[in-house]
This record gives C-alpha cells, structure tokens and sequence, in this order.
C-alpha cells in the first residue's frame, strides 16, 4: 500500500510518520507538505500515486481537494488531528502518531 503523510512544511510531523512508517515491508511511505516553503512540495502525482492519504489537520485536506480536485475525487484522506507542536522525531508525536493511524494498518 502506497501511504503519503501531508503536514504544512513537511518538517516535522509527516517527515516523523514517513521515518516511522518507512520500516514497514508491507507498505512504501511518502511525506510532502502543503507550504511554498515546505521541504517536499506535494503535488498531484504524488496524490495519485497513495492508496491513503494521512493529513495531520483538516487545514490540509482542505487544501489538497483545493489544490487537485481530480486527484482527490476518489482518494482516501484521513485527519490525524496532530497539532504543529512537536519536533522531529519527538517520542509524544511518536505515540501519537501510532496512536491515530492504528485503526488503518
């Protein structure tokens, strides 16, 4: 299964999901932010190319169903509801992040 996490500048909390999710065999993890300024720009082959798409706030599905109405038609988004106030790699968006994405692997 193809899974693509989407925060603001693709910094902190979907570059954490990507490098914790990335170890998985069963699945290939993308990460990309909605931002000018994010590390990773998402764009619409990436939206197409997930299977399921994890937003860390409704802020940013908004923006993909802005940004790529057809790409997103049919897609599988799901919102975290992760807040922009954790680190890289910090051990409570860790938890948190396997907390919220639990019910889908």
């Amino acid at each position: 299964m193809n899974i693509l996490f989407i925060c603001s500048r693709n910094q902190w909390r979907s570059r954490t999901a990507e490098s914790i999710f990335s170890e998985s065999e069963d699945h290939i993890v993308r990460s990309a932010g909605t931002a000018s300024s994010a590390r990773i720009k998402v764009s619409e082959p990436i939206v197409l190319w997930a299977d399921i798409i994890f937003c860390m706030e409704d802020s940013h599905k908004e923006i993909l169903k802005q940004r790529f109405q057809v790409a997103t038609r049919d897609a599988r988004i799901i919102v975290l509801h992760i807040e922009d106030e954790y680190k890289y790699m910090n051990p409570e968006l860790v938890e948190e992040l396997l907390d919220a994405t639990a019910p889908y692997f």
